[in-house]
């Protein structure tokens, strides 16, 4: 490194620390396996049914249909509709509010697949994609509701104050990274503007006869035929729901390996000390430790902790929701790598929608108690155990009402800021 400045020689060593403790845990690992083979072929097997029985009939439909739905420029028309909406509050196109309402419905991670997709085809720059990505990922309503609320609290009821929690610090954080990133910076390096032309062009025009015009013209640049766009998007969804698949095996080998070990041990110390720093119950470290790698393992240790109070245990599941687990993490960092979209202001988004969402839950645990039994009997209690039946009466419908609900709120409030934004020019002139 002789002749190179200090500035070039810290990022040098800098990756090069790196290297080396990535080829360390790896060769680490491997011991692990070979030392407890057994265990590590059980949760193959284990991480290989979530995927097949959950993941696969759950996501794969999403992926090809956002797909296609971007070819055909549908997802254009509504971005030209949410723009007056998005821009104010979240300093996004509205673009992004189709990848909104289509991550809340669908979950992780649909909101970083659909984000990587509109960076590529310059929909988004830098900025506005990791601003889009923090605050759209998020659990499923059915998870929320079947797995965690029935099957690991057994009470339907708290998925009232889950559901409040988890979306709502998500649109907090939505709104906190607003201020991530100066304005016009990175803005014409990727971004290729798909309404500027029309919004400039015409600005008088009714905003859906624009949004008509901008689906056209998204259409006829795209150019494939329906069959084409087909074959693509099956083979991009296939491909992306494979890589899933080997990262959800790959973090149930590493939990279980770790466990046997032991080393699980070690994490439940060093999180038991700082619970009880801030007079948290210990018997929540277990929870914590295995949420920050997986997101059903957090949540049902969680639910069965025993001698804490239910409002800490719902807390700490909102938590582990919200912050998504490493396995989630790796599912977005591989989904965002042809990209140049940073993980740093995504896990920093991550680890404070975790502490939001854990707080709203005890700000609206009174507040909602005296509504446990219409709660109970609103939400619906799909069985976990039987994942295509849930997928059929369940998973879709929810995942429809949830994408039509945040969509028709978001179009709602769009107009309204579009009417504010047109009163407040008849005032001033």
């Amino acid at each position: 490194m002789t002749g190179l400045s200090r500035k070039e020689v810290v990022p040098l060593l800098g990756k090069r620390i790196s290297v080396h403790v990535a080829a360390s845990l790896a060769v680490l690992l491997a011991c692990l396996m070979l030392a407890f083979p057994a265990e590590a072929f059980q949760a193959s097997l284990k991480g290989l049914s979530i995927w097949w029985d959950v993941l696969f009939p759950a996501l794969f439909p999403f992926f090809v249909i956002a797909e296609i739905m971007l070819g055909l420029g549908i997802v254009h028309f509504f971005g030209m509709l949410l723009d007056p909406m998005m821009r104010p509050i979240f300093r996004i196109p509205g673009i992004g509010g189709f990848v909104m309402a289509m991550g809340f419905a669908s979950g992780y991670p649909i909101g970083a697949r659909l984000t990587s997709q509109l960076w590529t085809q310059r929909l988004v720059n830098r900025e506005e994609g990791e601003r889009l990505v923090a605050f759209t990922t998020s659990s499923d309503p059915i998870f929320l509701i079947g797995a965690v609320a029935v099957g690991f609290f057994h009470d339907a009821a708290l998925a009232g104050v889950l559901a409040a929690a988890h979306y709502g610090s998500a649109l907090l954080i939505g709104f906190l990274m607003r201020f991530h990133g100066k304005p016009g910076k990175h803005a014409d390096e990727y971004r290729q503007p798909a309404f500027a032309s029309l919004l400039e062009a015409s600005p008088g025009q009714p905003l859906w006869r624009r949004a008509f015009e901008t689906m056209h013209h998204a259409r006829m640049n795209d150019g494939r035929t329906l069959g084409t766009m087909l074959q693509q998007a099956l083979a991009s969804g296939l491909s992306m729901i494979f890589v899933i698949g080997g990262l959800v095996v790959f973090f149930s080998v590493v939990m279980e390996v770790m466990a046997s070990a032991k080393v699980m041990s070690l994490f439940y110390a060093a999180i038991e000390s700082v619970l009880g720093v801030f007079g948290l119950p210990l018997p929540l470290a277990e929870a914590v430790a295995s949420g920050f790698f997986e997101v059903t393992l957090g949540a049902k240790a969680a639910g069965a902790a025993a001698g804490v109070p239910l409002v800490y245990q719902v807390a700490i599941a909102a938590w582990v929701l919200s912050w998504g687990g490493l396995s989630v993490h790796a599912q977005i960092i591989s989904l965002l790598h042809h990209t140049n979209l940073r993980y740093a202001p995504f896990v920093a988004a991550r680890f404070v929608h975790g502490l939001l969402a854990a707080g709203l839950v005890m700000v609206l645990w009174q507040p909602l108690a005296p509504y446990h039994a219409e709660l109970a009997a609103f939400f619906p209690k799909p069985d976990m155990t039987r994942p295509l039946e849930t997928l059929a009466q369940h998973t879709l419908p929810a995942a429809g009402l949830t994408f039509a609900a945040v969509l028709g709120a978001s179009l709602l409030l769009s107009f309204c800021f579009l009417i504010g934004k047109r009163c407040m020019k008849r005032i001033r002139s």
